[in-house]
């Protein structure tokens, strides 16, 4: 009689990109269940591989079989003791990432199982908020069914402003029918997010309107007590100085004046949002660069100061968006100065024959500041030194600044005295910080 050599799995874990991601220490029955293979993952379950093994970023085979709503092999994993409570490194358990991706079907299944359906991630959302944000209406009744609670995330976001970001009407259409889910100003805050929504992502200004008066009588609806607006006392320049309408009467008059509406939506998201939100800044960036495209120059960099000044007040030192802003002001900066030289040499006007303006001098020299700031921030963090991560996104925040500092001494032969010993001045602040970034290839600084 022979004796069949068993098969021995070996602990092999592979990077595997996976829906454009690399998955860093991947095992093969992540792999398999990833890509829906039922017939390998039995295999491999057959020759003893661990149900509950897990990636670097501590994702299970049953979370990757739950992205991409693989049911057999869900059913088949669970079967064999897979864990339907390991969550990823951001606290997402495989009940969050089936709401957001909108599988019914294996939502039902981990609820006939009593999933937590109240489980908080590490940011504080819940599997409600996934629903909210995915617009998955069917499955967010079959959560409260199961005695789901109506929470607030880390950002201070119920799942009702969380639709109202994302634009999923629906959503919060449900919510206002089902009256008692959400308090009054809840559903006010929500319409009036919402609506500003409308006026960014949708580009529905009237559908905003709409959405902005309702809210108006809401708050001002007889025999309830009113819910008056709070605004701040001053104004912010980069909104063009815009107060938010406070009555219907100022409300109908924004019909006519359609840059006021966009300003409202601005002042209305930093109200109910905050600037902690990555909303709010992301969105008063990208009317920035709207301005930009329309030519509006002096607007746009207005606009982008504020936000990145609303970043560096709030977030941590070299954080990735801040990075993004100091890299949008850079290629902005080189654009302008590249057109304008164009037209000035040419006499033929700047691309599409629109003629570009200077850079200001003062402008460039105000955001080569900050940068500076922002590395000296970094240099100063307590984990630099340890942080892998962190040294990139010093490497990445030094060139910024090294490359802005450039844009700087074009100008030279043009400065005043004062003007020049300024940019003295600061280019000798960062030659004293002796910033050391890590062996970045040139070609992905920025990836």
């Amino acid at each position: 009689m022979k004796f069949q050599r068993p098969l021995i799995l070996l602990p092999l874990l592979f990077a595997v990109v996976f829906d454009g991601e690399t998955i860093e220490g991947a095992p093969p029955l992540w792999c398999a269940a990833a890509a829906g293979h039922l017939a390998v993952v039995k295999l491999l379950v057959r020759h003893s591989a661990n149900v509950n093994s897990i990636t670097k970023t501590n994702s299970t085979p049953l979370r990757a079989a739950c992205f991409d709503g693989h049911f057999d092999i869900v059913k088949f994993l669970i079967e064999h003791h897979a864990d339907i409570e390991i969550a990823n490194r951001h606290g997402h358990t495989c009940l969050m990432i089936v709401c957001y991706k909108g599988h019914i079907k294996i939502a039902k299944y981990l609820l006939g199982l009593k999933a937590d359906v109240n489980r908080k991630s590490v940011k504080g959302n819940t599997a409600l908020h996934d629903c909210a944000e995915s617009g998955s209406l069917e499955i967010m009744k079959l959560l409260l069914q199961h005695g789901a609670r109506i929470e607030v995330d880390s950002y201070g976001m119920t799942p009702l402003l969380a639709a109202s970001v994302t634009g999923h009407s629906h959503i919060v259409e449900y919510f206002k029918q089902h009256v008692g889910l959400v308090s009054r100003k809840d559903m006010v805050d929500a319409m009036e997010l919402l609506g500003a929504t409308y006026v960014d992502k949708k580009r529905d200004m009237m559908g905003a309107l709409s959405l902005w008066r309702q809210a108006m009588e809401e708050r001002f609806e007889d025999g309830k007590p009113p819910l008056p607006k709070s605004v701040p006392l001053m104004t912010v320049a980069a909104y063009n100085d815009a107060r938010e309408v406070l009555t219907l009467d100022e409300l109908e008059e924004l019909v006519s004046d359609p840059d006021e509406i966009r300003m409202q939506a601005l002042l209305i998201r930093e109200r109910i949002l905050g600037p902690v939100h990555p909303d709010t800044s992301y969105f008063v960036r990208y009317r920035g660069a709207v301005y930009a495209d329309a030519g509006q120059f002096d607007r746009c960099i207005s606009l982008w100061n504020y936000a990145l000044d609303m970043q560096q007040k709030i977030l941590e030192p070299m954080n990735p968006m801040t990075q993004s802003s100091l890299f949008s002001f850079t290629e902005l900066f080189s654009f302008m100065i590249s057109e304008h030289s164009r037209f000035r040499n040419s006499n033929s006007g700047g691309r599409g024959g629109r003629q570009i303006p200077p850079v200001a001098y003062d402008d460039i020299l105000h955001v080569f500041e900050k940068a500076l700031r922002e590395l000296s921030l970094g240099m100063a963090h307590p984990t630099a030194v340890e942080c892998s991560n962190l040294l990139g996104h010093m490497h990445r925040t030094m060139v910024l600044t090294m490359n802005i500092c450039c844009l700087l001494a074009r100008h030279q032969a043009f400065l005043s005295k004062q003007q020049s010993d300024r940019l003295f001045q600061y280019t000798e602040k960062l030659v004293q910080m002796a910033p050391v970034g890590n062996k970045v290839s040139p070609s992905n600084i920025f990836t």
